[in-house]
């Protein structure tokens, strides 16, 4: 470009040249004094247009230069094994991937904290992105996007937005739903216990899920929980899951941030010869529980921060155009996986029994509990996405129909869901 410009400087200084000699030694017409004028002037935007074009290119080479700062804002330690973990995970390998990011990350952060800790980020370590990754952070994120109107904010699991802060969340119930229909095959009990953290429309949701799941293949269980109002408490974990345990149940399933259920679980079935099944919560958690980890919920994290960031970068997604921006990804976009470790959609050692316990389906007639996952796993990862487990009928525990015969929740019924189906005995806290 430097070359193009030079050169269209020389051409419009020789011809001011051949002007000024023809000038001296001789009269120039009108018909080509206009000609050459014309020609000068057309040169002249030509030439400053590349000299901005030129500017305007050295200015985003300088700015493609300077790193992205990247804030983390997460609720538990990074070692927790489930929710932080998982996001840690995947900051570590956007660092890998991404030579042009520079993360900060913070841990434990109380929701009363978060203000702080934003400001903290912006003003000391200057990030340009901050993602806070706790439902109970939305609303001091959204008030930093009103503090700090230049930068860029994406809040985890929330729903409230504004042209500088977007959403994002990896969505698991289908995987719930996978799970509980794995749990409804194996339980002896018709007992299934939940170890549930706290009574927000997502956890609500997953264990409703789950619930319908169980329900498809053993109508005949009931599913109970107990609340632990906190995301990470290995101590609460265990005394919750051995609570579920004493009432009769024999498959776990949970929401709290550590393998604490799925080591109970394994303890229960090689120490005290009373085998009880669990599920991996968010991070892989097979090794945590060898014999008695069937399959779980995997996230990845990475695929969406990924997205968000590149367009970040491109210019695509600015602090000016995210009042819309929701992510709402799952198995079709990558985003979740079934599984108790990456790779593995069901532990080995339960392959068999699962193959070798069948049900009269009325969608798919004769079929194993191992064929039919597998056959579900495939419908909800399709473009079309051809089956969800929230299609009606769906009645609550209270005998209401909730979702009329063929209709889907909608995504706003989902987020805000606060009642559990017809085949769970608790209650939601109100």
């Amino acid at each position: 470009m430097k070359v193009v410009a030079a050169a269209l400087l020389c051409l419009i200084t020789g011809i001011i040249v051949g002007y000024l000699v023809g000038s001296r030694f001789g009269v120039v017409p009108s018909a080509e004094y206009e000609r050459i004028r014309t020609e000068y002037t057309s040169l002249k935007a030509a030439y400053d247009k590349l000299s901005s074009d030129y500017s305007n290119v050295l200015a985003e080479l300088n700015v493609l230069k300077k790193p992205l700062k990247v804030g983390f804002i997460y609720v538990g330690p990074i070692l927790d094994y489930g929710w932080t973990r998982a996001h840690d995970d995947a900051r570590r390998y956007l660092e890998q991937i991404f030579p042009w990011i520079e993360t900060i990350p913070v841990e434990r952060v109380l929701e009363a904290d978060c203000p702080r800790v934003i400001d903290r980020l912006i003003t000391e370590e200057k990030c340009d992105v901050v993602f806070t990754t706790s439902f109970g952070f939305m609303d001091a994120t959204y008030e930093a996007g009103e503090k700090y109107p230049d930068k860029i904010f994406f809040h985890c699991s929330g729903y409230r937005r504004r042209a500088n802060v977007g959403t994002y969340f990896a969505e698991f119930y289908q995987l719930y739903y996978l799970n509980g229909l794995i749990a409804g095959a194996l339980t002896k009990t018709n007992k299934i216990g939940y170890v549930a953290a706290y009574p927000i429309p997502e956890v609500v949701r997953h264990i409703n899920a789950f619930a319908l799941g169980v329900k498809e293949v053993n109508p005949d269980a009931r599913v109970d929980v107990r609340w632990l109002f906190a995301w990470y408490d290995p101590s609460k974990a265990r005394e919750a899951a051995e609570a579920l345990i004493a009432w009769g149940a024999d498959v776990l399933a949970f929401t709290e941030d550590s393998p604490t259920v799925v080591e109970v679980c394994e303890e229960y079935t090689t120490k005290r010869g009373k085998p009880v099944y669990s599920f991996a919560h968010y991070s892989p958690m097979l090794r945590f529980g060898e014999n008695s980890c069937v399959s779980g919920q995997l996230v990845r994290w990475e695929v969406i921060y990924a997205d968000i960031l590149s367009k970040i970068r491109s210019g695509y997604y600015t602090s000016k155009n995210l009042e819309n921006v929701d992510y709402w990804w799952m198995l079709r976009e990558g985003a979740v996986e079934l599984g108790a470790d990456y790779g593995v959609p069901i532990n080995p050692k339960f392959i068999p029994i699962l193959k070798g316990k069948y049900m009269d389906h009325p969608e798919f007639g004769r079929i194993s509990i191992y064929d039919l996952v597998m056959k579900r796993l495939e419908q909800m990862s399709e473009d079309t996405v051809i089956f969800d487990p929230f299609t009606g009928p769906i009645y609550d525990n209270k005998g209401s129909l909730k979702v009329k015969p063929g209709r889907r929740m909608t995504h706003d019924e989902l987020w805000t869901i606060d009642w559990f189906v017809d085949n769970i005995i608790a209650e939601v806290p109100r």
